[in-house]
């Protein structure tokens, strides 16, 4: 059996005994180490929070009567000269194209192609279509406030 020699440690039968300190000394040096941390106190100040919402945006858009004219000018500048006589089946493939003649029509009317929207916009034709569709800022329950309703149903929004 081969006799390990660490200074300060030493076995008597089955025990190990560690010489050279009191075991008070050797065991409470770890306890030592991890001294607790005292936070310092800071004084918190409390304020109200603030809770201010943006304006909802409104969603409402009528289209203009010169819809169509609009949109072969941005063709003719997009195209240049070279623009087809029947420039609503003019395909939106290029994806450039598509970018920057959506872009100048979300610029010039005021309202953007959703982006669940945008794959199906194919042709300059598909454009027209959905800038034709005007679109109300009011919801289903707004809608049947206004309509006539029974003496016996009543709808309010203050609860």
């Amino acid at each position: 059996m081969a006799a390990i020699s660490v200074p300060g440690v030493t076995r008597r039968g089955l025990t190990w005994i560690i010489t050279g300190g009191p075991r008070r000394e050797f065991w409470s040096r770890s306890r030592e180490e991890e001294k607790p941390v005292v936070a310092e106190t800071v004084e918190e100040v409390k304020k109200e929070p603030i809770l201010v919402c943006p304006p909802l945006r409104s969603r409402a858009y009528i289209p203009p009567e010169d819809l169509q004219s609009r949109l072969e000018s941005h063709i003719k500048e997009i195209f240049g000269s070279s623009a087809p006589s029947n420039w609503q089946d003019i395909s939106l493939e290029d994806g450039h194209l598509k970018f920057s003649f959506l872009a100048r029509l979300a610029d010039d009317l005021g309202h953007v192609v959703p982006n669940s929207q945008l794959c199906e916009m194919s042709s300059v034709r598909d454009v027209l279509d959905f800038y034709k569709v005007p679109i109300q800022d009011r919801s289903k329950f707004d809608e049947l406030i206004a309509s006539n309703l029974p003496p016996n149903l009543k709808i309010t929004w203050g609860y």
